[in-house]
């Protein structure tokens, strides 16, 4: 990209780099990165609970696809508290499953969010919003540490994904100003 620089006027020039160099740093600038890969990394869904939840077991990635590990966190919660869906979505499960609520939906970039134990409010096929109810919270998941926990998890096919890592956090972003005087010629 840099090597058309020679086109651009001198004295813009420092302005051009800034400009490129706040794209780069907010993430809006052209990347080699394959968009999936980049897709991956962006922080895109919000809590399934409403405030946010305090977790009460974290994600532990296992060693191997077969090995013990946490595919998901357990979140504090209280019975019959609405589950929201974290992002817009499809429903392609809503039933039991060993005798537990569970939905799951299916989002942009191959992604899949799982929601258990729940009453489920939603039907197999639904479409859903970010923070539309898809059911209530039911006690009874084993080894929580308070009167109910949901557990969340996330995955992109096979591989199991730390819901945290993808949850959108607000931010702000403040530019200061620039002393012309203070710009080489």
């Amino acid at each position: 990209m840099l090597e058309n620089v020679h086109l651009i006027p001198r004295p813009a020039l420092p302005l051009v780099m800034g400009v490129l160099m706040l794209l780069a740093t907010a993430g809006l600038a052209p990347s080699a990165a394959a968009p999936q890969a980049r897709a991956a990394a962006d922080p895109r869904f919000s809590w399934p609970l409403a405030p946010a939840p305090a977790v009460t077991r974290p994600f532990e990635q296992p060693e191997t696809a077969y090995e013990p590990g946490h595919r998901g966190v357990d979140l504090a919660a209280a019975p019959g508290q609405q589950v929201l869906a974290a992002g817009p979505g499809v429903v392609v499960f809503s039933g039991q499953v060993a005798g537990r609520g569970v939905v799951s939906i299916d989002h942009d970039g191959g992604l899949r969010t799982t929601y258990e134990p729940v009453s489920p409010l939603v039907a197999a096929g639904a479409q859903v919003f970010a923070g539309q109810p898809i059911g209530a919270v039911e006690p009874g998941h084993p080894d929580c540490p308070v009167a109910a926990c949901l557990h969340w998890g996330v995955r992109r096919g096979e591989e199991y994904l730390n819901p945290l890592a993808l949850i959108r956090t607000e931010s702000v972003i403040r530019l200061k100003p620039w002393a012309r005087s203070s710009v080489p010629p």
